[in-house]
Formats: structure tokens, C-alpha cells, sequence
């Protein structure tokens, strides 16, 4: 090739590349299906037969622990049964007939991942496993994990129990709405019950924000790996199903997502957001509020569009708080999400001028 030639080669690469900044700046995963997510839109950032049924090892235990704590007292005595004790695999090492609170065993659950804590936990919080597998499949379904199904509270290997990346990213993102689960997850390290517990995600350490979520593994799935990172306030999750190298995807994953889709922050609480004309108004208009926040992740080039739907013409008087409409936000045409709008300021009615007679003294 002669150089002439190449210098054009160099330079068209480069206008694609900025053309496309989100393929020059494409990751990859060792894993047989993944996903990235951000949490609060649910904008999927990347995926990777996302939508395959397979095995999921222990992440199960995210399912687990969350029906475990809407359902459950964490304050609450168990009562170890022998076939808790006794159940195969990971283990917080549970003995048959002591007593343990829930909260103990969730922290079991979650950070030494323990097959006998998951068994503890259904025992306790519906009287037997299958009781609390059938509350299990229904929070799945709740969430809209379509393609998943539940056997066990452990994720040990059966026909029967499965799930995709796509729907343990939903799981995730659920799942990080719950204070008690994250700040479970998210502990490194804890003394409680008499027993010192520490967690196996290792990307606690790893990456800075990481807030949890659980790690899986049989010889059958293969690794499995949930984790969720918190950065400028946002939030993504990860999920590798099959990986040999998930430690190291996922932070690939992130520095990626992080990177390429900064999220933009379209409304904000109590923030104007438009004006619009108020009929028969001392002010000709009004501000309009946003009733929530909204923020998007946008990549590069990227732009949301805000359009005002009120519900009918503003026509004074107004009262400041007031429902008036919705900011419908749209990306390249799609509607993405809206936010109420609120009237900003109170406005009074326009007083007409007063007509005065006029009366002349007329002398005597």
C-alpha cells in the first residue's frame, strides 16, 4: 500500500471514530451471556445473548434475600433444621438445632454465600421451602422476569431453575432499592451472632462505588457474577453469566458504561423547567416546576428533547403547586419518560380597569 493511501485510511478511521464514539470505544466480555444496565432508567448500555436461559449459580441468592426481607423479621429466631444443616456446598456452617436470627443468616446468605443459610432463611420466613420458592417465583414474575424460573433459594443446579442476564439485571436493579439488602451486600466484613463473616465479592475491593451484589458458582453454571458501582450519582449493574474472567469484566464493563453514557440530568425537583401563557393573568405567564427529578444516560452526540403537555390553557387564578401538566422527554424520537409539571407561582386574576361616572356640580 502506498503511503498517500494509508495517510487516507488513517484519516477516514479517525472521522469514524468520532462519528461513532460509542463503537471506538466498544468492550467485550470472556462471558457466555451479559449485560450492563443502568439502574434508574433501565437503559441497557451493552448486552451479549442477554436473553439466553442459563444456569445462575448463587446470584439466586439476590431473589432470596430480597423476598426474605420484605417478608421477614429480621429480628426474628430460626431455628436450624437438620436438613438446613446438612444442605451441600457453600456453607456459613450452620449447626442443627441452634438459633440464629435472620438477620445473621441473610449476612450468611450473602457474603460466604451459604447454601444452608439459604435453606434456614425459607424455613424461617414461610414455614418450608417450597412455600417460600412459590413466593420467590411470584416476586419474579412481580418484577417482570419473564424468562426465569426458581427451584431452590440456593441456585444449586436443577432443570427447573434458571434465568437470563436481562432478568437478573431487572432482579439487580430492584434489588439496589433496598437499604437493608445493599448495606447487607456491601459489608466486607462483620462479627455477628458469634461468627465472623466475609464476603466473597471481591469487586468491593476492586472497584471504587461497588455496593455489592453476589457472586455464583457450580461446576454445571460455570462463574456467575451481579454486581452494581455507584459513580456521580449514577448507578449501573452488571451481570456475567459463564465467565471465567468476571472480575475483570466487570470492571471493563463499567469503565466502558461510565465512560460512554454519563447520565444527563433533564428535570430537577422543584427546578423550573418551561414558562407557559396564563390567560386573564396579572402575569402574562407562569413558571412550570418539575414535580420530580428525571436524568437520562446519554452517549456522545446524543440529546434528549422536552416537550410541555398541559392539560388544558392556563387561565389565572393559579395556585402555586398545582398539577397543570406533564415534560414528556423523548431520545431520537422516543419517549423516554415524564415528569409532572407544577405551577411555580401563584397567579391572581388581571383587574379590569374601574369605570368611574363622572359627575360635574352644576351651580344653583
Amino acid at each position: 500500500m502506498k503511503p498517500l493511501r494509508i495517510c487516507a485510511c488513517l484519516l477516514a478511521a479517525v472521522l469514524l471514530s468520532g462519528m461513532f464514539p460509542c463503537q471506538a470505544a466498544a468492550v467485550s466480555t470472556s462471558a457466555t451471556s451479559a449485560i450492563l444496565m443502568d439502574v434508574d432508567s433501565g437503559r441497557v448500555l451493552y448486552e451479549q445473548n442477554a436473553d439466553a436461559k442459563m444456569l445462575i449459580a448463587s446470584t439466586t441468592k439476590i431473589l432470596t434475600a430480597l423476598v426474605a426481607i420484605e417478608e421477614g423479621d429480621l429480628s426474628a429466631t430460626v431455628k436450624v433444621s437438620r436438613e438446613a444443616a446438612y444442605t451441600e456446598g457453600s456453607s456459613m456452617y450452620l449447626k442443627e438445632g441452634e438459633t440464629v436470627t435472620l438477620e445473621t443468616l441473610l449476612y450468611g446468605l450473602l457474603l460466604c454465600s451459604g447454601n444452608d443459610a439459604a435453606v434456614a432463611v425459607a424455613e424461617g420466613v414461610s414455614g418450608s421451602v417450597d412455600k417460600f420458592v412459590d413466593q420467590m417465583n411470584e416476586k419474579a414474575k412481580a418484577l417482570g422476569m419473564n424468562h426465569s424460573s426458581f427451584a431452590n433459594p440456593n441456585g444449586l443446579d436443577d432443570e427447573k431453575h434458571y434465568s437470563t442476564a436481562r432478568d437478573m439485571a431487572i432482579l439487580a436493579c430492584a434489588a439496589v432499592e433496598n437499604e437493608t439488602l445493599v448495606r447487607i451486600a456491601s459489608t466486607l466484613q462483620i462479627t455477628i451472632g458469634g461468627r465472623t463473616m466475609t464476603n466473597h465479592n471481591k469487586l468491593l475491593s476492586y472497584i471504587d462505588g461497588c455496593i455489592g451484589l453476589k457472586t455464583g458458582y457450580t461446576m454445571a453454571a460455570g462463574r456467575t457474577l451481579v454486581s452494581c458501582v455507584e459513580r456521580n450519582g449514577q448507578r449501573l449493574v452488571a451481570v456475567t453469566l459463564q465467565d471465567g474472567n468476571d472480575w475483570a469484566d466487570h470492571q471493563a464493563l463499567y469503565e466502558y458504561g461510565f465512560a460512554a453514557y454519563p447520565i444527563s440530568r433533564a428535570a430537577v425537583l422543584g427546578q423550573p423547567l418551561e414558562t407557559a401563557e396564563v390567560l386573564g393573568g396579572a402575569e402574562d405567564t407562569v413558571p412550570l416546576v418539575a414535580a420530580e427529578s428525571f436524568a437520562w444516560p446519554l452517549a456522545e452526540g446524543e440529546k434528549l428533547t422536552t416537550e410541555v403537555e398541559l392539560d388544558q390553557p392556563l387561565t389565572a387564578p393559579l395556585s402555586a403547586g398545582t398539577r397543570v401538566g406533564e415534560a414528556v422527554f423523548r431520545l431520537n424520537g422516543k419517549e423516554v419518560g415524564r415528569v409532572d409539571l407544577l405551577c411555580g407561582a401563584g397567579v391572581a386574576p388581571r383587574l379590569e380597569p374601574a369605570l368611574h361616572q363622572l359627575h360635574l356640580a352644576l351651580p344653583e
